[in-house]
């Protein structure tokens, strides 16, 4: 087991020369060529008539012909273990080949995934399907919104019915450049925060109905467009509202915070606790500057919003602002910036 976390620990332990066993396969045949053919060989010359010392004919060299026959014995000998030789050596090269092309692909991957994670696209450990699977929900999540700023269809499920006064004279009259979102009646607190999570699905009727009314009004437009940038760049980081699980705020500590104070008790509402999130959203506001613009411009933006919303808001509706993804949003950044302390 210790070998195998060290040749995946680094790219490079995957180039980790394994241990060879001393006799192989090709050690094995060759030595089994050698003793039959020394068998065999010895077998033969000792089977040969010896020569009669008395002819002159069979007389000889007796050192030339005992040179002869080591040479018939040993020389195939020496061959065959040439051979065995060379061919374990080629098989080692081949194995070394073949881990140098891991080792290089190692690297290359590694370097890609580096890259990768520089330029600001989610890579690093995280599998190539999670991280489809995580762009895909950041589309229903996030980018369903972008249909609301091109559609021109109006719903009226949420807006209640514009009173009609019965006489003219009783209407007053308006100067001129009153601007446009005067004629409107103000916007319903519950419109507003359901706008604020955004729609769930592309099939959130309310929730399209609620955003549509909602970007009518030009400081709930401001707050809602600069939440919609805030939680697409953090998607970029695989971080959604949805995952996050907040300490429970009680609106007092809210109401607190509107009021300008700051300190230990309403560092509360940055009751975010993952510390992935963290990590990440606090390395991304300071290598970023287009996501920490960003980032501060939406925390400006909320922290207007609550000092007015909390001042003819109920503790109820307070506490379900709370549980929207913007207000989720407005949490782990003001954690990361310390606007809490």
């Amino acid at each position: 087991m210790a070998d195998k976390r060290s040749s995946t620990a680094t790219p490079m332990g995957l180039y980790n020369k394994p241990s060879q066993s001393r006799i192989t396969g090709f050690e094995l045949v060759a030595a089994g060529l050698s003793i039959v053919w020394m068998a065999g060989s010895g077998w033969f010359f000792l089977s040969l008539p010896r020569p009669d010392p008395n002819v002159a004919a069979n007389a000889g060299p007796d050192g030339l012909r005992f040179l002869m026959t080591l040479l018939v014995i040993f020389l195939p000998v020496a061959m065959i273990w040439v051979g065995a030789t060379a061919a374990r050596s080629s098989r080692v090269m081949r194995e070394e080949s073949a881990r140098l092309q891991s080792a290089i692909d190692a690297i290359r991957q590694a370097y890609v995934a580096q890259s990768a994670q520089a330029s600001g696209h989610p890579q690093g450990g995280e599998t190539v399907a999670r991280k489809l699977d995580e762009i895909a929900a950041a589309q229903r999540k996030t980018e369903t919104a972008l249909a609301t700023f091109s559609s021109s269809r109006d719903r009226e499920t949420l807006r209640p019915a514009d009173p009609q006064p019965e006489d003219n004279a009783d209407q007053a009259d308006l100067p001129l450049g009153t601007p446009a979102e005067e004629l409107h009646p103000p916007l319903p607190r519950a419109v507003f925060v359901r706008a604020l999570n955004f729609p769930d699905t592309a099939e959130d009727e309310e929730g399209f109905a609620a955003l549509r009314r909602a970007l009518q009004d030009r400081e709930a437009a401001r707050l809602i467009q600069a939440s919609q940038d805030v939680l697409t760049l953090l998607s970029q980081d695989g971080i959604y509202m949805d995952d996050l699980r907040p300490d429970l705020c009680k609106p007092e500590i809210w109401r607190r915070f509107a009021a300008g104070e700051r300190g230990r008790t309403v560092a509360k509402i940055g009751g975010i606790h993952d510390r992935s999130s963290l990590a990440l959203t606090a390395g991304r506001m300071k290598q970023d500057p287009v996501f920490r613009d960003a980032a501060h411009h939406f925390l400006r933006s909320y922290d207007r919003m609550i000092q007015s919303f909390e001042q003819t808001a109920t503790d109820t509706e307070i506490t379900a602002l709370s549980e929207t993804r913007t207000a989720r949003a407005f949490m782990l950044l003001g954690r990361v910036a310390g606007i809490f302390d």
